[in-house]
């Protein structure tokens, strides 16, 4: 429906969808940001490469603690370094590539849900549906490359699918945008950009009898990705000839293929993980299937949507390495397929399906929120979330709160309020929980304040020595590229084993034998996490200085 042909009620109500979509992403995904400390290991690992791509100036060859890291290519770096020359060395800036990678996803389905499938309002409730799903929220909120990487293979599918749509000479410019987006991706995570839409483009154009005009037009895209991935890929080769042989084998092959692959899960992984990724949508799956209807697939749009789902699905589930943010480009698809869903259900009358998944929604939200209260009131079996009680108070108000939500979104009779009621319930936990990050998790993946502590006990002459967890953390925070390693490698096992760097590799039984050597030019510090240490406490020499924040956490000292 054309927007002039609208009402004023209609243009009414969406200029107040649209400010309340805006005001939702800035709600939960940009304004909180900065609250919670980073992570280890990724948080730290994506801080701490691109600070010090800026400070060597070197933009080419990603370095970590001053040693080649070859696990990602670099425009991932980037985007964190030109987010942290602008905002500062804070969080914020680490994570703002993330959230703003996650807000022109939903603004891509937007445009595209708006046009294709139902107008202004069809697109205004795919992007809530979208950036309301649990999983996507938790990475939008985390500096992680996944958000960056599905944002341009959505880019790179949506435009070429309004290229398909176009018959006029916008056609070849979706086409070129297409293949720009496909390299950008390349540059983000690798030849998963290349894979991922031609697994997808190739069964739609099947599907809709189409596969001549996708092997006409197919040059204009893998022309551009080319254009655009080729300068970078020359570079880094001629700087490290090692870099694609180590990338292409252990980030590909060894993690879609081998025996040994790193988080290795069964092939049922990502259906079993797929329903919390989709949480609160989960409860109205029913609703969705039941408005979704045989003839919907007769759609261009749906088709491929599903196509855009299913295939990437089970490309990840044959893969032998797993993790649940790898299925994050398959969630844009199904927040347009169930947007369309639940809103053809709730405008042919039916609601009880609605109904029941709402009232099972604020059920589940009531028996977290009073475990919480149990859990924070007893301390049953030391299980006690929170040192402050504002935190657990703000959590709960939220989730109860929700809850109401919820409530009287089963209740409502008009259609737009129950949509809007059910959106905002998950909105006020998504928001609160920037603010409540439980102590363990602080004590055990945070150590920035713990070593910020410490900050005035490392001079220039210090020589710094942590486990593989920690080594990041240290760089950033006190301003290193000169961290030794002891114990295991982790991350850093292929890039030790350069001549040049293997020195920085330590042996927990050589440690006493490096501090003495050492005892001259300054003090030697061990960062390490607190059971590390223990296991390693016979090997040691005794500290002149020890601190630890808990038992579970990290510690400082130094000989």
């Amino acid at each position: 429906m054309s927007v002039n042909n609208l009402g004023a009620d209609q243009h009414g109500f969406i200029k107040k969808s649209s400010l309340a979509i805006i005001g939702l992403f800035l709600l939960i995904y940009i304004a909180p940001l900065g609250t919670a400390p980073l992570a280890i290991p990724d948080e730290a690992r994506y801080s701490e490469i691109p600070r010090e791509m800026i400070a060597s100036g070197d933009w080419i060859v990603p370095h970590l603690n001053g040693l080649r890291y070859f696990e990602k290519p670099v425009m991932g770096y980037w985007l964190n370094a030109i987010s942290i020359m602008t905002f500062g060395e804070n969080g914020f800036a680490v994570r703002f590539p993330s959230a703003i990678a996650t807000g022109l996803s939903a603004l891509m389905l937007f445009f595209m849900a708006r046009r294709f499938s139902g107008g202004y309002l069809s697109g205004i409730f795919t992007a809530s549906v979208f950036l309301l799903f649990l999983e996507v929220f938790a990475v939008g909120s985390f500096s992680v490359l996944d958000a960056p990487f599905s944002l341009f293979i959505t880019a790179a599918v949506v435009f070429y699918f309004f290229a398909v749509m176009e018959t006029n000479s916008l056609k070849n410019l979706f086409l070129a945008l297409s293949g720009v987006s496909c390299g950008l991706s390349f540059l983000t995570k690798g030849f998963l950009a290349f894979a991922l839409p031609l697994i997808i483009i190739v069964p739609f154009m099947v599907w809709e009898r189409r596969l001549k005009d996708l092997l006409k037009s197919l040059w204009i895209p893998a022309l551009s990705a080319v254009l655009v991935s080729l300068p970078w890929s020359v570079l880094i080769h001629l700087r490290e000839p090692d870099f694609w042989h180590f990338f292409f084998w252990n980030e590909h092959i060894k993690r879609f293929m081998t025996e040994g692959a790193q988080h290795k899960e069964s092939a049922l992984y990502f259906i079993k993980v797929l329903p919390l990724s989709l949480l609160p949508w989960t409860f109205l799956l029913p609703a969705a299937w039941s408005g979704i209807g045989k003839r919907m697939f007769n759609e261009s749009i749906m088709r491929f949507a599903l196509c855009w789902f299913l295939f990437p699905f089970l490309f990840f589930s044959i893969s032998s390495g797993k993790l649940i943010t790898y299925i994050l480009p398959c969630l844009p698809p199904l927040a347009i397929i169930l947007a369309a869903g639940i809103r053809n259900y709730l405008s042919s009358g039916r609601k009880r399906a609605f109904n029941i998944g709402a009232m099972l929604f604020a059920l589940l939200i009531c028996i977290i929120a009073m475990t919480l209260a149990a859990f924070q009131i007893t301390g049953f079996h030391g299980l006690k979330p929170y040192s402050h009680i504002w935190k657990p108070a703000l959590l709960i108000a939220a989730l109860l709160s929700g809850a109401l939500c919820t409530l009287f979104s089963s209740r409502a009779s008009d259609l737009k309020k129950k949509i809007l009621l059910y959106t905002i319930a998950p909105s006020l936990f998504m928001f609160a929980a920037h603010f409540c990050i439980p102590d363990v998790t602080i004590e055990r993946k945070m150590p920035g304040d713990f070593l910020l502590t410490h900050y005035n006990r490392i001079g220039q002459n210090n020589i710094i020595v942590t486990d593989e967890a920690l080594a990041s953390s240290a760089c950033r925070l006190y301003k290193r590229s000169d961290v030794y390693l002891l114990g295991n490698y982790g991350e850093f096992e292929y890039s030790v084993n350069y001549e040049d760097s293997k020195y920085r590799h330590l042996h927990p039984d050589k440690f006493r034998e490096f501090v003495l050597k050492n005892n001259g030019t300054g003090l030697v510090t061990l960062i390490a996490r607190t059971k590390t240490y223990k296991a390693w406490k016979r090997f040691l020499p005794d500290p002149s200085f020890v601190d630890t924040n808990s038992e579970d956490g990290f510690v400082f000292a130094q000989f």
